[in-house]
């Protein structure tokens, strides 16, 4: 019989992940390209861990400060109804945390963008037309904003 082998390869590991907005050694911002969720932002952690408890103190705070830069500009620029935060890795168990502006009229709200879709109408089909226009100056500040905050390489407080 043959043996089952549950150690697959890593995506995040292999492939940045999505549009690539900002990186440092650490940790990389992606725009994860969502067509019914545009403004989703992966924030991934550089090396393979799966869990937050695999980072050091010190690790964990700038991970999540990172996070929550990402979703501050996020509020500011798109203007989001709800942002959710979510660090999951059932499928890809390396560590990263999805920022995700939540808007009334999406496919899915008020449940989790990976619930059952609940409507579909032309209100957010305009609405996604609208935040994939001001999604470029999103990233441009978002870049900005981060190349600023996290300038320094952490790797020696990390």
């Amino acid at each position: 019989m043959a043996k089952i082998s549950l150690q697959t390869a890593c995506t995040l590991c292999e492939e940045v992940g999505g549009l690539l907005i900002w990186s440092n050694t650490v940790c990389r911002v992606v725009d994860a390209n969502d067509p019914k969720y545009p403004g989703l932002t992966r924030v991934i952690w550089s090396a393979h861990v799966a869990e937050m408890t695999d980072l050091s103190p010190d690790q964990q705070q700038y991970f999540m400060r990172v996070v929550l830069t990402v979703e501050n500009v996020m509020r500011h620029q798109l203007k989001p109804h709800k942002i959710n935060l979510a660090s999951l890795g059932n499928y890809v168990p390396h560590l990263h945390w999805h920022v995700i502006p939540r808007w009334p009229d999406d496919a899915t709200f008020p449940d989790s963008i990976w619930g059952a879709e609940q409507r579909h109408d032309d209100m957010a089909l305009a609405r996604c037309d609208a935040i994939n226009f001001i999604l470029p100056a999103y990233q441009t500040i978002l870049k900005q904003r981060l190349a600023h905050d996290f300038s320094h390489s952490c790797d020696s407080k990390v």
